[in-house]
C-alpha cells in the first residue's frame, strides 16, 4: 500500500537565504542580524497584524556552521510563515540598507515554498525571563539542510512528484529507524524563477544521528532529477526565533 502524501502546512513558507559580504565576519553577521534585524522584523509584524495587512505568522533563522571547503555558499536562511506568498520585489533587500545588518549582508531575495512537515518532532523552546522574550534561541539538535537544485533539461513537476511519493517515504522511514526526530520538505512555488527547487531540513538528536542516517538511508531513484554536483548540504545546532 502506498503511503499517502503528506498533508502541505497552509499559506506560504518564504525563505530568505543570507550570504555575508567578504568584509564580513560571520560572528558580525549574526550579532547584526540578532540584535538589529530580527527586532524590526517582529516589530513589523505586529504592526502589519494590527493594521489587518499581511503579516508573518512565525519567524525563524537557521545559522549553518562555516565550511573550510565551501566558505562562502550561504550563512544561514531565515524562514518566515504567511497566508499566501509575498510578491516578488523589484529590488533585493537591501539595497539600500535600512540596518546594520543589511549594511553587513549581500542583498538577497525572497524565496515563496510550499511546507510538508513530515515528522514534526518536539523543538522545545524557552524565551528569556529575565529580557524581551523575542528574538531568542535554541539549541539541542544536529540540524542537517540540503539545497536541491534541478537537473539541467528534468522536469520539476516530476520530481516533486518523486520527492513526495518515493523519497519522503524513504528518508522517513530511515529517519524513524535512527532516531531523526523532525523532517521537513519545502518546495519552490516558482522553480522556473530560483536557483533551487526545494529545501529539506532534517534534526537529529545530536551528530550521530546524522552518521546512523548515512548508513542507512538507499538511494530510490532522485537522483534522476536532482543536480547533485551542486547539492548544497549544511550543518546547524542553533536557530534564532522571532515569532513563535
Amino acid at each position: 500500500m502506498t503511503a499517502a502524501r503528506p498533508l502541505a502546512t497552509p499559506g506560504a513558507k518564504m525563505m530568505y537565504l543570507i550570504r555575508r559580504k567578504p568584509a564580513t565576519t560571520r560572528e558580525e553577521l549574526i550579532a547584526h542580524w540578532f540584535a538589529n534585524h530580527m527586532p524590526a522584523v517582529i516589530a513589523r509584524s505586529v504592526e502589519s497584524r494590527a493594521a489587518g495587512k499581511l503579516y508573518a505568522e512565525r519567524y525563524v533563522a537557521t545559522l549553518f556552521d562555516p565550511k573550510a571547503d565551501r566558505a562562502h555558499d550561504w550563512d544561514g536562511v531565515a524562514q518566515l510563515w504567511y497566508e499566501r506568498a509575498l510578491p516578488r520585489p523589484y529590488s533585493a533587500h537591501g539595497e539600500p540598507p535600512t540596518d546594520t545588518f543589511q549594511e553587513k549582508a549581500e542583498p538577497y531575495l525572497p524565496w515563496a515554498t510550499r511546507e510538508y512537515v513530515v515528522m514534526d518532532g518536539p523543538l522545545p523552546l524557552y524565551p528569556p525571563t529575565l529580557n524581551p522574550p523575542f528574538p531568542c534561541t535554541r539549541s539541542g539538535f544536529f540540524k542537517v539542510t540540503f539545497l536541491v537544485g534541478l537537473k539541467q533539461g528534468a522536469d520539476c513537476s516530476d520530481l516533486f512528484d518523486h520527492w513526495l511519493d518515493v523519497h519522503v517515504p524513504n528518508v522517513r522511514q530511515t529517519m524513524a529507524a535512527i532516531g531523526g526526530f523532525r523532517y521537513v520538505v519545502s518546495h519552490s512555488l516558482e522553480p522556473e524563477a530560483e536557483t533551487y527547487a526545494g529545501m529539506a531540513e532534517l534534526y537529529f538528536p545530536d551528530v550521530s544521528g546524522w552518521a546512523r542516517y548515512r548508513e542507512h538511508i538507499r538511494s530510490d531513484g532522485m537522483e534522476q532529477w536532482v543536480d547533485t554536483d551542486n547539492l548544497l548540504i549544511f550543518y546547524s545546532g542553533t536557530e534564532m526565533v522571532g515569532i513563535a
